[in-house]
């Protein structure tokens, strides 16, 4: 009989696994890698963005879900994971965007601390252990030693949502819970890149960044840059108005967000001789060979009459192909619905099993705030699954 399992070693299952510990319980995690956290390392390759640094009433307005998501990530928002991140060896610092990253910017050291305050505190972690199913409350695993079963007084789900199958996180884990009446919500692409047919000409700009540019669809707007690729655009800024064009808003750019429309009326108004429009939207506007380049792609040929073109280029039309494959995307929308759930995020229709992470039926932009919600749901799970456990 063990105490308490989780299942899925990422950092909500880690989180709850911590949680678990803390309250005295005896945690097995089981893992269907063979290593723990492998998103999580992915992530943290070019900078683990932990948090971000706003006021809390700012932060909670980008995590899209109920109000229930919304106070348990309050109760763990930006300042606790700061704090959390210290207590683990980890100084941070806050960029200039508010996003905060550990010192040494990388995710390796943190999850090596965590791993080792983890087994300190007898957490064990079982590799490559898959969940195949559940019958009578005992939890059933394909293992490199054959079929095994455990038998918690409590488990904790936290297995992912369904992008990146290579590193673990593949929603096969849907069936199983249908199996046991739990309905899904289909699963969605979320902070994902867009497919766009560019022209010939666009090819020299591969893999270039567009920066500081205004980004819109729908009722979602940021600040911010994206890259031009061979297969479209992606990016923190495409990535932040993912949802709304998920959901069919239209694609504009602002290429100078800096400078009003009547400002851009009246530099392009002025005589420009024999240059070339490129030339005298470089000249009067500084604009960049990659924004004239998008200007031109989508625009050509370019009004001659400066009200029009400054127009085109506060809002100029994107169209695109849809989002890249779910696979590709960083996060998914759609897995366990919160009506399914308690307030300890217990599922209804399996007593003593509970939910927390990916799994669960939220999105959240890059930037800090898909983490943090990651880490809140975590820690809200463990904390009301050793309760029920001790109880």
């Amino acid at each position: 009989m063990t105490s308490a399992l989780v299942i899925g070693a990422g950092p909500a299952g880690l989180m709850a696994a911590e949680e678990l510990a803390m309250a005295g319980l005896s945690v097995i995690v089981a893992d269907a890698k063979p290593s723990p956290a492998r998103k999580f390392l992915m992530a943290g390759k070019s900078g683990l963005n932990l948090t971000k640094s706003e006021p809390i009433s700012a932060f909670l307005a980008h995590i899209h879900g109920p109000d229930s998501l919304r106070k348990i990530v309050g109760d763990f928002g930006p300042e606790e994971v700061q704090e959390w991140a210290k207590a683990h060896g980890q100084e941070v610092f806050t960029g200039s965007s508010g996003r905060v990253f550990p010192k040494v910017m990388k995710a390796s050291p943190l999850l090596r601390n965590w791993l080792a305050r983890l087994d300190q505190a007898g957490v064990e972690l079982r590799r490559n252990w898959r969940w195949v199913g559940t019958a009578d409350g005992a939890m059933q695993f394909d293992t490199p030693e054959g079929p095994q079963t455990l038998r918690p007084n409590v488990t904790v789900l936290a297995l992912g949502g369904a992008s990146w199958a290579r590193l673990g996180s593949d929603g096969k884990w849907v069936s199983i819970l249908a199996e046991n009446g739990v309905s899904c919500v289909p699963f969605q692409p979320t902070n994902m890149g867009f497919v766009l047919a560019w022209s010939d000409h666009m090819a020299r700009h591969f893999g270039q960044p567009v920066k500081s540019v205004r980004v819109t669809a729908g009722d979602q707007s940021v600040q911010g840059e994206f890259v031009i690729s061979s297969r479209g655009i992606e990016g923190s800024a495409i990535y932040a108005v993912s949802r709304a064009m998920r959901e069919g808003a239209p694609l504009t750019l602002d290429l100078l967000p800096g400078r009003s429309l009547d400002d851009i009326t009246a530099r392009l108004s002025r005589p420009r001789g024999k240059a070339s429009l490129s030339n005298h939207l470089r000249k009067t506007l500084k604009l960049d060979p990659v924004k004239t380049s998008l200007l031109q792609e989508f625009s050509r040929p370019l009004p001659s009459d400066p009200a029009q073109l400054a127009a085109l280029i506060k809002a100029l039309p994107i169209p695109h192909q849809g989002p890249r494959p779910m696979d590709e995307a960083i996060s998914t929308a759609g897995g366990v619905p919160f009506d399914a759930l308690d307030d300890g995020l217990m599922i209804k229709a399996l007593p003593g099993v509970f939910a927390c992470g990916e799994m669960l039926d939220w999105e959240a932009p890059t930037g800090g705030y898909l983490l943090t919600t990651c880490f809140a749901t975590g820690r809200h799970a463990g904390r009301a699954a050793a309760t029920y456990a001790t109880r």
